[in-house]
């Protein structure tokens, strides 16, 4: 497996170009989101403490911009996490 690359909420940022040209070209099979909790929190609550609950806002931000279809890129999300960490219960 090559290396993941993991997005936070930074990548909502409009000064973040570099960021979503990276998401452009990542493999979808090695692409993880992340909080970086308390820091980094997506728009429309930067400046605010981050946390899981801003992980949906990083997705959907991704899906639009990608043109993706938001549940099928969870699912690849979902995918790409379990490789990366094992399963769970």
């Amino acid at each position: 497996m090559g290396l993941i690359d993991s997005l936070s909420g930074t990548v909502t940022f409009k000064n973040a170009r570099d960021l979503r040209d990276a998401l452009e070209v990542a493999d979808p099979q090695l692409v993880l989101t992340e909080t970086d909790a308390p820091f980094l929190t997506p728009h429309p609550f930067r400046g605010q403490p981050n946390a899981s609950y801003a992980v949906p806002y990083t997705v959907r931000f991704m899906a639009e911009h990608l043109g993706t279809d938001l549940e099928e890129l969870c699912r690849t999300i979902n995918a790409n996490t379990r490789r990366a960490y094992g399963e769970w219960d």
